[in-house]
């Protein structure tokens, strides 16, 4: 069977972090994820944490208003997040850890630790139509634990894979592959749909599009840096080459 088309989901984040700097409503998230589509984005991702750090509830009621792909938006499993995305209705909820002190996400849900608080969030939220993804790590454990919760879709997190390259640690990186590897596989065979996201660039992003279980990439923070020097189109039209470029080769291979 070939591969499906792997899609690039855009993560408008760091746009409200620059806009939240200075305060007002520049530089706007909503009309990033309007360029980022008309330059090749197939979805927006934006992640509403609990302290509100960057994007705030105006923005996602605003994206969901006016944006005419996919919104997925990141979460933490929590009464108040669940309620929010309830009433939203985004296209797809996310679920990803979070802690107040951490720059970003750092790591993956514990689902298999966690299974009875997520399975309860993930019912909900596909009551109200919403497609449910678990952000977990590429363990067994983790990836049958997410089938076993009824979740339909995990993404991979690539952290670890993609900072292992970035340090020019040749043999971490080729190991951390590997896992990306074996539990995309494993997530197929249980029916599970694969994204994959964090740490992405866009060599790391053409690699990764070779994996013909993975049909949709989640990259923020490395294009919104990006678009710094060379405009946020123009990140986003790079990305999506790199990531085409490695499908085709995916599909190449014997």
């Amino acid at each position: 069977m070939a591969a499906p088309p792997i899609r690039l989901g855009v993560n408008i984040d760091h746009v409200a972090t620059v806009r939240n700097a200075r305060g007002g409503r520049h530089p706007d998230p909503l009309k990033a994820a309007q360029i980022a589509i008309k330059a090749g984005a197939d979805g927006i991702t934006a992640h509403l944490r609990e302290d509100r750090r960057h994007i705030v509830d105006d923005d996602i009621a605003r994206l969901k208003a006016s944006i005419e792909k996919p919104l997925n938006l990141e979460m933490a499993a929590t009464r108040e997040m669940v309620q929010i995305a309830r009433k939203v209705r985004p296209h797809a909820a996310c679920l990803v850890p979070e802690r107040r002190q951490e720059r970003t996400t750092e790591g993956g849900l514990d689902a298999a630790g966690q299974r009875e608080a997520l399975r309860a969030a993930v019912g909900e939220l596909a009551e109200a139509e919403i497609r449910v993804c678990l952000f977990i790590a590429a363990e067994p454990a983790q990836i049958e634990a997410a089938a076993a919760i009824g979740a339909p879709v995990i993404e991979l997190h690539t952290g670890a894979w993609c900072e292992a390259v970035a340090a020019g640690q040749a043999a971490a990186g080729a190991a951390e592959f590997e896992r990306i590897v074996r539990g995309a596989a494993l997530a197929t065979r249980a029916g599970l749909e694969v994204h994959a996201g964090h740490g992405l660039d866009f060599a790391t992003a053409e690699q990764i599009a070779i994996l013909s279980q993975i049909v949709e990439l989640n990259i923020g923070h490395f294009l919104i840096g990006e678009a710094i020097f060379d405009g946020l189109p123009a990140a986003v039209r790079k990305m999506r080459a790199a990531m085409d470029r490695g499908r085709a080769k995916g599909r190449a291979a014997p």
